[in-house]
């Protein structure tokens, strides 16, 4: 099944929540870190228009060609990107795309690569045991399933599947090698789980797999730091969420980098020298209405969580007007497309 015919399936999550949160303004400039079907960049564009700029970014090489035909007709305001966005803040600077208004990641996965036949995301049909967002990664499900320990496989699940019966299914699964297909796991999943709840008994396994193989943690917590640098001041960072592992380092991050200081519990005086960057937005986490849960099921579990980038006087310090520049950004005239180039300076430089 081609790409072209998946997109028409992508239904983007929380769609007006995200513009919303974004501040999506014409002229602006954003980043898609997870283009997935192009369903929030589309409407990104739009409502930018005229003069917005997109970039967009997507590991999975069949995202991109999905949304190339989505965006067609936005082929002079954006720039889609074969890439991890752990390697965000190098592809910003090749073309020179920074700093921006704003960023999203929308995390997870898309339907395209769900629906797809041969990935091996879903436990609904059969495929190889790969579930790579980018087939240039070198290590695939049916590694893991079939070279692990009992007891690293058991780990896994544990931390990355959150799955209380993770040493049974671990067990089970060595007995059972080699495993080769998503079907063939997932019927050791069930024999080995008793009763079946309001999911899968193969769910928290697969999301365990599909984390360790595209080491999406690691990689979440690194380009959120990413991220924020590339902000223009005043700039919004929005994450959408699907389970607590992400959640989980999204509020952290988030709430990290809101504080001044950052010193532990019961430091005299603060030593860390750590200066907040962002201004919570959105303090209680914002989730899909009933109506949208209804129309589309898999966003009952995304949580929204927004920030913005803030300013400090000493950012500036030793780049010439930093007095007028920085009664522009409290203004909020930096959002003008005219001040993107200055800003561009003060980040260089920084």
């Amino acid at each position: 099944m081609s790409p072209k015919k998946l997109s028409p399936l992508h239904v983007p999550v929380l769609l007006q929540e995200t513009l919303g949160a974004l501040a999506v303004q014409p002229g602006g400039r954003y980043i898609d870190c997870t283009l997935g079907g192009g369903g929030h960049a589309a409407a990104i564009l739009a409502n930018s228009s005229p003069g917005g700029q997109l970039l967009g970014m997507d590991a999975d090489p069949e995202a991109i060609e999905a949304a190339q035909s989505r965006l067609k007709k936005y082929n002079d305001s954006v720039l889609l990107v074969n890439e991890n966005f752990a390697n965000l803040q190098a592809t910003c600077i090749k073309y020179d795309f920074f700093p921006v208004h704003g960023i999203l990641f929308d995390l997870g996965l898309s339907s395209l690569q769900l629906e797809s036949s041969e990935r091996g995301f879903s436990f609904q049909r059969e495929a190889p045991l790969d579930m790579r967002f980018s087939p240039e990664q070198k290590i695939t499900a049916a590694d893991i399933v079939n070279t692990y320990s009992e007891a690293d496989l058991s780990n896994l699940i544990r931390e990355y599947g959150e799955e209380l019966q993770s040493r049974r299914i671990a067990r089970d699964i060595v007995k059972e090698r080699p495993v080769h297909t998503t079907l063939q796991l997932a019927q050791i999943i069930e024999r080995t789980v008793s009763g079946r709840g309001k999911i899968h008994p193969a769910t928290r396994t697969f999301q365990a797999l599909r984390i360790a193989v595209n080491q999406e943690l690691e990689h979440l917590e690194a380009v959120l730091k990413q991220a924020i640098d590339l902000l223009g001041f005043e700039g919004r960072l929005v994450v959408i969420s699907y389970h607590s592992l992400e959640d989980r380092i999204v509020k952290r991050v988030m709430q990290q980098e809101a504080k001044d200081c950052i010193c532990p519990a019961g430091t005299p005086a603060c030593i860390c020298g750590h200066k907040a960057s962002l201004k919570l937005i959105n303090r209680k986490v914002i989730t899909p209405s009933e109506s949208e849960v209804r129309l589309n099921p898999r966003s009952r579990s995304a949580k929204l969580r927004v920030a913005e980038r803030i300013v400090h006087r000493d950012d500036c310090y030793g780049i010439g007007e930093v007095q007028s520049f920085l009664q522009e950004i409290e203004a909020g005239a930096w959002r003008r497309s005219a001040l993107l180039e200055k800003l561009r300076m003060v980040f260089s430089m920084s």
